[in-house]
């Protein structure tokens, strides 16, 4: 196998075309052939396999073992995905991925929820073999698994439903810059609080969701908005989203000096969102937040998360949007399971 390395003058995050090059090489490969829109500009979007287990807890694999090694452990039962199921709220349960990884040495990968399953308060996080939570080693060969915790809704999810994405490196590139990202308590609705004890959301069903069964509007008082302990929030940010085409960004957890709440589940940005050369100028950036233990209010423009922004190996082919997307030049916006609020 040729090395991808070749191809490499220096550290960054893989764009589409070296992602493709690792697939055409087998060091990505899959149970079934790769869809055509798997590959974004800067990520690959990874797929539910054909099994998923409740399991009575989280956990890691722990140094040198394997996920499935662990799994009799913590199982409960197993869900057959080629036929679809539901998974519960309030439960944990671990999945096969299709995609599977056979990484050159010094590429290493880092996954990530997509937008529309944080913006469904799901809480997802991949598992490799003998790995942590989201981060693949430098040259790891082996499966992938993911955790799924829907914390507000239940959901549907299927044999090829994606969840999450993998964004993969060469090196360890730089970071260039950190921004603040600050919330908008303006006019109007300025967000989306979820309503508990509501239907399944199908994750294959865009535009299938009325809002209205799921979300109740907001409006800030004074520029101020009272989170409740446990509830989960759809806000934007103040300030719109720019990510140049030569980088790559991703919103990072909340300093704990910031308040008592998390920011953010799902915090891939790929090059090309938010500017002029992809249409995209303008957009915002949506904010997963949940409250902690106690009341927060927020105020309209305070600091809420943090954007850290890292260089691509080489311009990206495509463009985020380039293949259609539900959220380039997005305000304040919901996930694509759900048909726009009206009223």
């Amino acid at each position: 196998m040729t090395g991808i390395n070749t191809l490499i003058n220096a550290p960054g995050i893989l764009p589409s075309q070296s992602i493709e090059a690792l697939i055409a090489q087998g060091a990505v490969a899959a149970d079934t052939p790769f869809e055509a829109d798997q590959v974004q500009p800067a990520s690959l979007d990874l797929r539910l396999g054909a099994r998923v287990w409740r399991v009575r807890a989280s956990f890691l694999p722990g140094a040198g073992r394997k996920v499935m090694d662990r799994l009799p452990e913590v199982a409960m039962h197993e869900l057959d995905l080629t036929r679809g199921a539901v998974l519960e709220r309030g439960c944990v349960y671990i999945a096969e991925l299709q995609e599977r990884l056979a990484l050159p040495a010094g590429i290493s990968a880092r996954a990530n929820p997509k937008s529309s399953t944080g913006r469904v308060d799901v809480f997802v996080r991949l598992l490799s073999d003998g790995g942590a939570f989201d981060d693949v080693a430098d040259g790891y060969v082996g499966p992938a698994y993911i955790e799924i915790a829907p914390q507000t809704f239940s959901i549907l999810v299927r044999n090829g439903t994606r969840l999450n994405q993998l964004r993969l490196k060469a090196g360890r590139p730089e970071h260039l810059d950190t921004r603040n990202v600050g919330v908008d308590l303006g006019v109007g609705i300025v967000g989306f609080r979820a309503r508990r004890h509501s239907g399944v959301i199908d994750l294959d069903k865009v535009d299938g969701h009325d809002p209205r069964d799921y979300w109740e509007p907001l409006y800030a008082q004074r520029g101020q908005l009272l989170l409740d302990p446990g509830e989960f929030y759809i806000l934007a940010s103040k300030e719109p989203v720019e990510i140049p085409v030569m980088q790559a960004a991703e919103m990072t957890p909340i300093d704990p000096s910031v308040g008592e709440f998390r920011v953010h589940y799902a915090g891939f940005f790929d090059p090309g969102f938010g500017t002029d050369e992809a249409a995209g100028k303008g957009s915002r950036g949506v904010l997963e937040v949940r409250s902690h233990e106690t009341p927060f209010i927020l105020e309209d423009g305070q600091t809420v998360a943090r954007l850290v922004y890292e260089p691509l190996t080489e311009r990206p082919r495509r463009l985020y949007g380039d293949q259609g997307s539900h959220y380039q030049r997005q305000g304040l916006k919901l996930s694509k399971h759900f048909r726009p609020w009206e009223g």
